[in-house]
């Protein structure tokens, strides 16, 4: 996987295809992001660079509540390679 806006792009697309809504804002974020389970929002800190938002979403796909099914055959293989650990970073 390569830290592209398309991979980005990607990524994004799993957690919006749950419901959830991704903003990106500016904040004191000790992590880098902030879920707000009960309102489906993930706000991430608006200065990251695309590398950091990649990132800091794959670390964050596990925490939140997705719904394999719902997702589509393309997002279903890249949320398996990012559970699985297998996804390959190249600059």
């Amino acid at each position: 996987m390569k830290f592209t806006q398309n991979t980005l792009d990607k990524i994004e697309r799993i957690i919006e295809e749950c419901n959830y809504v991704i903003r990106y804002e500016r904040g004191t974020f000790q992590s880098g992001y902030c879920i707000l389970q009960e309102k489906k929002v993930v706000v991430l800190n608006k200065f990251f660079q695309t590398e950091g938002r990649i990132n800091t979403l794959v670390d964050l796909l596990p925490q939140l509540e997705i719904n394999f099914d719902a997702l589509t055959h393309e997002s279903q293989k890249l949320y398996t390679e990012i559970l699985k650990n297998e996804v390959v970073v190249k600059d």
